[in-house]
């Protein structure tokens, strides 16, 4: 694998996917007849006996190889590779390949390809899955059909197509609605597939560590809360003043932190017991009601003119107050009397209010060293028993004795991972991301805790 110091001779590939009628040959169109300079050979698989897509896509110089016995998703895995070996030997050709996808296909086993063989992997990389959306009927099968539930799930960018048939209230649902499915996904609101080609080409989105490059919170993960605050607080009762905002309702958690470590350290512990907190019920409080910090998740009715809580501190220390929404959308304020308490530390968290039971995210942050043993059995028992429901995963990870940073990612059973850059005075740490169906977040975080290093 090239460093990256170094450019990657690996030709990329495109995988273009989306669900029935969702426009994928009308960009592909687009894509063929661009001035964008790239040599493409397509690769299409329509579901069928008689295929006719080909017949569908503007004449262009670009080489155009159809399967059409079977999905690409199963039946003609095998053609694909084949296809792709021929592909290699003519390379002089071509700088670039698109594979466009049958409606119905998971593209998980497309990106598996480039997994499995040694030979693909040294001279192909997986630049990118694009996934298309029909705004106004997707609705009608993102329920029931499992396709287009991993089409964008698998997902590095999603563009929703026709946007110009559904209303902006019904736009923002979807849109909220397909975040919670896949967090890591560029959304890029589209009408007749008209996009710029630098979003769907070398967008770098199976490029872990140049996504992080560009954007150093890529694989932050979604929480069902959007902020904490931290102060210090002697021993009393305060006040938490709301005004009217866009809810009628806020859930808050409340905890005592510790004094033995500096705060980010202590919030990450916190944020794990915090996100299960919001699964469990919730205690209702009326203006007045008290909220203890013993890690409860209040429900604070916000439908009363005059909104004041009462914030209980026990004990002289240092306490974090987690809200669901920002607090800035309720001009909320803590107030020791009449004077308003000064905080000691504000973060904001990617908010994630809609959850969808199918297909979800989990994403994992610890501190610390990994024991590369311990990690490889966890790893390895995790991806037999529930490889097939674990779509994608990707992370940075910090190896015990290892100077550089281990980047990694997967599909279903397969895994594959590099040294990275050297951590320098980076904090040594562990972020990844699994996208999926069924995920136990509280069992994969545990789980992942286990691989720590010793002390």
């Amino acid at each position: 694998m090239n460093s990256l110091n170094e450019p990657d001779s690996r030709t990329p590939v495109t995988i273009l996917t989306g669900f029935l009628g969702s426009g994928k040959t009308t960009l592909l169109n687009r894509i063929l007849t661009e001035n964008h300079g790239k040599r493409i050979a397509v690769i299409e698989n329509e579901f069928g006996e008689v295929g006719v897509d080909h017949e569908l896509v503007i004449g262009a110089e670009e080489e155009i190889f159809e399967m059409n016995n079977g999905c690409i998703c199963c039946t003609v895995r095998g053609d694909l590779i084949r296809i792709l070996g021929k592909l290699m030997k003519r390379k002089d050709r071509f700088d670039y390949i698109l594979i466009e996808t049958t409606g119905m296909a998971d593209p998980g086993p497309v990106v598996q390809t480039f997994f499995m063989d040694d030979e693909m992997k040294e001279h192909l990389r997986v630049d990118g899955v694009v996934t298309l959306v029909d705004a106004r009927h997707i609705v009608q099968h993102i329920d029931t059909q499992s396709e287009a539930q991993e089409q964008i799930a698998f997902a590095d960018v999603i563009l929703l197509n026709k946007v110009d048939l559904v209303n902006d209230d019904e736009l923002a649902r979807l849109e909220t609605r397909i975040q919670s499915m896949n967090s890591e996904a560029r959304i890029v609101r589209t009408q007749n597939a008209a996009v710029d080609m630098e979003t769907v080409l070398n967008v770098g989105g199976f490029d872990l560590a140049r996504a992080l490059t560009v954007d150093e919170k890529f694989l932050e993960p979604e929480y069902p809360f959007e902020y904490s605050g931290v102060c210090r607080l002697a021993a009393g009762h305060y006040q938490l003043v709301l005004e009217e905002g866009p809810d009628p309702a806020m859930s808050v958690v409340a905890y005592r932190l510790s004094e033995t470590e500096p705060i980010p350290a202590e919030l990450e512990r916190a944020v794990e017991a915090v996100v299960l907190a919001f699964s469990d019920d919730e205690e209702v409080l009326d203006t007045g009601g008290t909220i203890r910090p013993d890690g409860t998740r209040f429900r604070l009715n916000l439908w009363e003119s005059e909104l004041r809580f009462i914030l209980d501190a026990p004990t002289d220390g240092r306490y974090v107050l987690f809200t669901e929404h920002h607090p800035d959308e309720f001009s909320a304020r803590l107030l020791d009397g009449d004077t308003a308490v000064s905080l000691d530390h504000e973060r904001e968290y990617k908010p994630d209010h809609e959850h969808d039971e199918a297909v979800t995210s989990v994403g994992i942050t610890i501190p610390g060293d990994l024991d590369p043993e311990r990690l490889n059995d966890w790893l390895g028992n995790l991806l037999r028993i529930q490889g097939p429901d674990i779509f994608r995963m990707k992370g940075v990870l910090s190896i015990k004795g290892a100077p550089q940073r281990y980047v990694f990612q997967g599909v279903h059973m397969l895994f594959d991972g590099r040294a990275d850059r050297p951590w320098g005075g980076d904090e040594r740490k562990n972020t990844l991301v699994f996208i999926g169906r069924n995920l136990d977040r509280m069992e994969l975080v545990e789980g992942f805790r286990e691989c720590l290093a010793s002390a």
